[in-house]
Formats: C-alpha cells, sequence, structure tokens
C-alpha cells in the first residue's frame, strides 16, 4: 500500500552476508599486517653503508691511499749540484737515517726532487744544502700554516711542511738556505 511503512517485528534481524553457498572456501586466514618499520630499518641500515663507502671512498682519493708529501718551498733550489761518477758507488744509507721526517733542528737537507716538488733528505751540511733553522712538529694545514710558522722565525729563507692523515705526524721546517 502506498504511503505505508513496514516497520522490523522484534527478534527480526538483517540478514548478514556469509559464504555465496556450499563448498565456498571462506576469507582464509587473517592476515598479520605489515608496519613500516621494518622497510624503515632496513632502508637506515643500507643508507648508513652506502654513506661509510662514500666517506672512506672520499678519504682514500683525497690523499690517494697514503699520506700526502707533497712539500713546496718557498724559493726554488739553485742549480742541483752534479756529482762525480768515477769510483765506487756509494750505497744509499737506509731510509730511516735520510728520512726527513726524523731532521732536527741545526741539521742540513739537501732537496732530491725540484722546485716544484721538493724531496728532502738529511744530509751533510754544505753547499746546496738547507740547514733547520726551527722545526714545528703537530698539525698544519698546508702552505699557508707553513708560511705563517716561519715567517716569525728570523733568518730562514725557505720552508717545508709534511702533512699527513695523522696530524700528530705533521711538521713544518723553517729552512736557510747554505
Amino acid at each position: 500500500m502506498p504511503g505505508q511503512r513496514h516497520e522490523p517485528q522484534p527478534g527480526w534481524a538483517p540478514p548478514v552476508p556469509g559464504p555465496p553457498g556450499p563448498g565456498y572456501p571462506g576469507p582464509g586466514p587473517e592476515r598479520p599486517k605489515r608496519g613500516r618499520v621494518p622497510l624503515l630499518v632496513v632502508l637506515a641500515v643500507v643508507l648508513v653503508l652506502v654513506l661509510g663507502a662514500a666517506a672512506v671512498f672520499w678519504g682514500v682519493s683525497r690523499e690517494g691511499g697514503r699520506p700526502s708529501d707533497e712539500p713546496v718551498a718557498s724559493a726554488p733550489p739553485a742549480a742541483e749540484p752534479t756529482v762525480a761518477t768515477t769510483g765506487p758507488t756509494a750505497t744509499p744509507a737506509p731510509a730511516s737515517s735520510t728520512d726527513p721526517r726524523f731532521v732536527k733542528t741545526g741539521q742540513c737537507v739537501r732537496n732530491d726532487g725540484g722546485a716544484a716538488q721538493p724531496k728532502l733528505a738529511i744530509a751533510e751540511c754544505g753547499p746546496q744544502t738547507y740547514q733547520v733553522v726551527r722545526r714545528f712538529d703537530g698539525a698544519t694545514s698546508g702552505k699557508r700554516d707553513a708560511e705563517a710558522k716561519c715567517a716569525k722565525v728570523p733568518g730562514y729563507t725557505d720552508w717545508y711542511f709534511f702533512d699527513s692523515e695523522l696530524d700528530t705526524l705533521d711538521f713544518v721546517l723553517c729552512l736557510k738556505r747554505r
């Protein structure tokens, strides 16, 4: 009848959707909900590994895989002395005895390299050598630092610095040309 409302009777319940019929397997076991936490943990670990590898690569490429030994002299050395090749050949001294890392104030060094890339070795004082007027041990940042340290040393004519990855091995030599 038009206009009449049909009210549900007490005890009546709306139908509950269920399986469509016999043989229906049903919805199955409920899947556990996965949060984003495990994914974020994995991404964080990968990010840390990538950044660590990049830092190692940067450090190795920056220093060529070894401490920097590119010293700089403020004035080019004079012509290198010539050595006579007649007579017995002298055997070189062990590296530790000629290595400039072990030079002390008052000792002399010679430049076995060029002006652009000097290679110092401890030597007997004489012509074409440099006497160590002052030695500064400890961290150095390079050319400007060496210039600033030696500027306070009277009588110096040249300087040399050694800058490695370990600041405790760094040093600056203020030299006087002989």
